[in-house]
């Protein structure tokens, strides 16, 4: 028994991850293009059409883009909050009420072979949630689009066996970049983002035997780079006697496209 997860993209641009079972496979978000995602998904073998269910952590554009388009095309149902329901966008377009479900804040759904939980997180959006996903003994966690840390999120990462973390920004370059003051002061409020030194303490607090492969996610384009978030989230595991490489894999998640497809067995 398996299960597997990637990044499909992961940014300011568009968010979609992947996570499938023999039998069940969703996607955690769907904020690109449809055509974009169902490339991705073709470079595993998949397309749309596997695709059992889409579950939507917050209404913002990068994270929705396309679940009207996807639903409507494949019949797909698109599981969120109340709150992101009731903020989603009139330019996504309709959605069959068979395919509106909703999802409820520390609750789960059972969904095949998988069980998806919802947690509460911090963020600029009206209800937003992220999620872990159960398969017998396997848990994997998505938590993205977070402000600061919360017990509640520290409780519900821990035993995870594999895992999509934001390492959004570095502080420096958001303080000294060109953005407008509320910007930055968006980015770095308790409801906006976490920075690469607080993506490190996150994953040392949550740090287990099992985790070993940890997908850095949600990288600002201007405000972060690939090898500044590596080394940040390196050196602060570093400091809690954490090697990178050794005891944990840290992949960084594409802007577009496949990182690397982690199979996790138990």
């Amino acid at each position: 028994m398996s299960i597997e997860f990637t990044t499909l993209a992961s940014g300011s641009k568009g968010n979609s991850i992947y996570i499938g079972t023999e039998d069940t496979k969703i996607l955690i978000d769907a904020g690109l293009s449809g055509s974009k995602i169902d490339s991705a998904l073709n470079d595993i073998n998949l397309s749309l059409e596997d695709i059992d269910a889409i579950f939507v952590t917050h209404e913002h554009l990068d994270h929705i883009e396309s679940i009207g388009v996807i639903s409507r095309k494949y019949n797909i149902p698109i599981y969120a909050t109340e709150g992101t329901w009731n903020s989603i966008p009139e330019r996504i377009g309709k959605i069959l009420k068979s395919n509106k479900r909703l999802v409820y804040k520390d609750e789960g759904i059972l969904l095949n072979d998988i069980f998806i939980h919802s947690f509460q997180v911090p963020h600029d959006a009206k209800e937003p949630v992220c999620y872990s996903v159960i398969h017998n003994n396997i848990k994997i966690c998505v938590v993205t689009d977070i402000g600061h840390i919360t017990r509640d999120i520290i409780e519900n990462m821990r035993h995870c066996s594999g895992l999509v973390l934001e390492s959004n920004h570095d502080i420096n370059m958001v303080k000294n970049s060109d953005y407008p003051q509320v910007i930055k002061e968006r980015i770095l409020g308790k409801y906006g983002h976490i920075s690469n030194e607080t993506c490190g303490k996150l994953l040392a607090c949550i740090m287990n035997d099992k985790l070993k492969n940890v997908f850095l996610s949600h990288l600002s384009q201007d405000n972060n780079t690939p090898e500044l978030a590596y080394l940040t989230v390196a050196n602060t595991l570093d400091e809690f006697g954490i090697k990178a490489e050794k005891d944990v894999n840290l992949h960084i998640a594409k802007p577009y496209g496949i990182t690397e497809l982690i199979k996790i067995k138990e």
